[in-house]
Order: structure tokens, then sequence, then C-alpha cells
């Protein structure tokens, strides 16, 4: 039986190796606008949507996730999605992948009460528990550096990817 995600892969894979000045993209816009209070809903072009909301301690009502919660969540989705889609690549069977993110954060830096304090995480921790058929530890060690290193949302945040801010008169 062949495997979708394999078939999918290696479709993508060669159509970008014969089309390398189409790999590179912007990607979706997302808007964020004030719903009341710290509640924020942010969009997408094709009807993606998601709502956050600051803890009461910082005036927020606390009634959804805050923006932080969601960036650990993208991360361990997309470490989860890469961690799978490298399974496939590599025809294992019988896989399975939890992954656990957690950061570390003070929030002297998100106040603005200490300078050298930076406003996002101070460090991340992303937590896999992996198992396939026959796999041996060595090599779940192995996928689980490879699903790190190529999810796109973890590489943001190891990086550092530059940011340019605009701003315009509404």
């Amino acid at each position: 039986m062949t495997n979708p995600i394999r078939t999918a892969m290696e479709a993508a894979s060669a159509w970008v190796g014969d089309h390398p000045d189409e790999a590179r993209y912007t990607d979706s816009l997302a808007t964020a606008r004030v719903v009341e209070g710290l509640r924020i809903r942010v969009e997408g072009p094709n009807g993606e949507a998601l709502e956050t909301d600051m803890p009461a301690g910082v005036g927020g009502s606390g009634v959804h996730p805050s923006p932080g919660w969601f960036m650990r969540a993208a991360v361990a989705s997309c470490v989860a999605s890469l961690a799978t889609m490298r399974a496939a690549q590599l025809g294992w069977t019988g896989f399975s992948v939890e992954v656990d993110v957690d950061s570390e954060s003070d929030d002297r830096g998100i106040l603005g009460l200490d300078a050298s304090v930076p406003a996002g995480p101070l460090s991340m921790r992303i937590g896999l528990r992996l198992a396939a058929d026959g796999i041996g530890l060595d090599g779940l060690e192995e996928l689980a550096v490879w699903a790190v290193d190529h999810c796109p949302v973890s590489d943001a945040v190891k990086r550092g990817v530059p940011v340019h801010v605009e701003v315009s008169g509404r």
C-alpha cells in the first residue's frame, strides 16, 4: 500500500527540484484585530481564524489561550508533522509521535521593567515521545533531530528571524 504522505513528499520534492526559482514565496498573511480588551481575533486569507487573550494578571480575561501558548502549540504541531512526514519518507510503519513544548519566561521583560530581560521566552524545551515498528532509540533520536531541524516554526525560534516593522495610518 502506498503511503499518501510519502507520495506527496516525493512529488513536492521533485517539483521543487525542477523549479528551484519557485521554491521561495511570501507566506500567507495573518491579520490581528482587537475584539475587546486584550482579546484578539486573528484571521487569514482563506477563512483561518483564532482568538487569543492575555491572563487576568496583565488585564486580559484569560478566556482564550495567550499568543505565547499558540507559539508553543505551533512548534509542537509543526515538529509532530515533520516527524510524521520523515517517518513516512523513510517507510516506517507503526509510527506514533507526541510532542510537548514548554518554555521559561521572565515577566519583567514583557512588562518593560528591566531592559536587560527579553520579552520573549528565555529558553524552550521540545520533548518527543516516538515509536515505530522495529526502530531503536538511536533511529528515533535521529528522526527527532531531523524533525526539529526542518520544522519552519522551531527554526524561526532558534534562528532569530529578522523582523521588519512597518507603520502606517488608518
